[in-house]
């Protein structure tokens, strides 16, 4: 078994896990060589894929996913949406934060979010129907338990007897924890999240089992850049404890990028740790 695991974010439905892999593999290398940690070898790295669990099933002439519209965003999807905006806001100037008006979850909150969103700095390059198919993503494995249970099985099920480091991002640092914390007998020694929403309010609230159950046996190292708008509270250790360690990188324009979390000196040290 693979002494790395890792676990993608949201977007992935129509890649895998030898796709995903072509990418994260040469990316933590160089990361692993900043730090100057042990080299990269062939079947260190895992990648544990459950994006397929969210691709619509295929029928005449469908392309690519669902035409979403604001219309399709519902109640919980639309708390989210507020948690991005103010967080946009913040290292967005270009961006005004929300105001009292447009704070109530409704269908027209929903739809001045979305529009605000496609403007700013960080969404400006997602069309409407990826953002609220990317929104749908995160609502879906946070309220659809057999979607919940069928991606922790995944990643449970890459966790083998010589695994040593969870790397996960985005969404999959979700996946990564619940994971985690239903195999307590595991031998991972570190978790590192990239760009994790974990601290967000609509995440916290409905993880399962919940933050009080951390710290787990492993270290836990979360990297987030500043401008990361999905990372909107930076510091984990709010919520998990003291024990989760915070790194702080620059990834430039593309905050979000898994690849670029990957090549961090601070990313490449946690891993580095977890191995020695």
């Amino acid at each position: 078994m693979a002494r790395i695991v890792g676990v993608h974010g949201v977007g992935k439905q129509r890649l895998g896990s030898n796709t995903l892999l072509k990418d994260w593999e040469p990316a933590l290398a160089d990361g692993l060589d900043r730090a100057g940690g042990p080299q990269l070898i062939p079947g260190d790295l895992h990648m544990a894929f459950y994006g397929d669990l969210f691709r619509p099933a295929g029928h005449t002439l469908a392309v690519g996913d669902p035409m979403f519209t604001a219309d399709d965003v519902d109640e919980a999807e639309t708390e989210l949406l507020m948690e991005w905006w103010a967080e946009c806001a913040r290292v967005d100037p270009a961006v005004p934060p929300p105001g009292g008006d447009t704070l109530v979850r409704s269908p027209r909150a929903a739809q001045t979010a979305l529009r605000v969103l496609q403007h700013s700095r960080f969404f400006g390059g997602l069309s409407l129907r990826a953002l609220v198919f990317d929104l749908k993503q995160v609502r879906r494995y946070l309220m659809d338990d057999d979607l919940r249970v069928a991606a922790r099985k995944k990643v449970e099920e890459a966790i083998g007897p010589d695994t040593r480091v969870v790397v996960a991002h985005s969404l999959g640092s979700v996946v990564a924890f619940e994971a985690l914390c239903a195999r307590p007998g595991h031998g991972v020694r570190a978790l590192v999240t990239l760009g994790s929403p974990l601290g967000m309010r609509m995440v916290v609230d409905r993880l399962r089992p919940g933050p009080e159950t951390w710290p787990g046996t492993a270290s836990w190292t979360n990297v987030v850049d500043e401008g990361d708008v999905v990372a909107a509270v930076k510091d984990l250790s709010l919520f998990f404890g003291t024990g989760v360690v915070g790194k702080v990188v620059h990834n430039g324009s593309h905050a979000h990028d898994a690849t670029l979390y990957l090549t961090a000196k601070e990313t490449g040290e946690a891993v580095a740790e977890g191995l020695a």
